[in-house]
């Protein structure tokens, strides 16, 4: 198994996931929205420490690149990246979408479904394992697919089933570090525009 740093601060949860030759170590903050930049560099050192692990020493570094919070997208992202020049390794860019299917075990269609505010949803249909196309939908569109629907938050939807999000992170983490076309330039996954930009057309 590899070592590495992994970051999820996408939600208002924060996940830090590390691994130092098969031994884990995870820090799970379950609520601390508005203050992922406050946390993320001492939860990453407490993981990291605990382990006795020097990111030179990890093999690649991990972050979920969304959809979601478009502030806490950036700070995973960036954090990711800095160690990963730091250190010369390379990067796994691991969407919000993959972390909950790759935490999912069916062989039936899904909903991967990420809170977007305001009734509305990041979706994606996960077909045989294989991904659709992200999208930004209301309540009642969700809910018309008529599709069981899986994700990480507490969400008042039917048929649908929340993963702990302090596992999600390393298991998918995982499961994708083993595909070697995996790896590369980490981006944020934006489905819609921010508020901000929304409100300048």
């Amino acid at each position: 198994m590899k070592n590495y740093l992994a970051i999820d601060s996408s939600s208002k949860h924060l996940t830090i996931a590390a691994c130092k030759n098969g031994k884990r170590a995870v820090r799970y903050l379950p609520d601390c929205a508005m203050r992922h930049s406050v946390l993320l560099m001492g939860e990453i050192e407490s993981a990291l420490s605990s382990l006795s692990l020097t990111p030179a020493e990890c093999d690649l570094f991990c972050a979920v690149t969304g959809p979601g919070s478009f502030t806490g997208i950036r700070i995973g992202i960036s954090a990711a990246k800095g160690f990963a020049l730091g250190a010369g390794k390379q990067l796994l860019p691991l969407t919000a979408f993959e972390m909950i299917a790759y935490n999912v075990n069916t062989e039936k269609d899904f909903l991967a479904v990420v809170d977007a505010a305001h009734s509305h949803y990041y979706c994606m249909r996960f077909t045989g394992g294989k991904a659709g196309d992200a999208k930004y939908l209301s309540r009642e569109d969700v809910i018309s697919y008529g599709l069981p629907l899986f994700g990480y938050e507490e969400l008042d939807l039917p048929q649908y089933t929340r993963i702990y999000a302090g596992d999600a992170l390393y298991k998918a983490a995982e499961i994708k570090m083993e595909m070697p076309e995996a790896y590369g330039e980490m981006t944020a996954l934006y489905v819609r525009k921010s508020q901000a930009e929304e409100g300048r057309l």
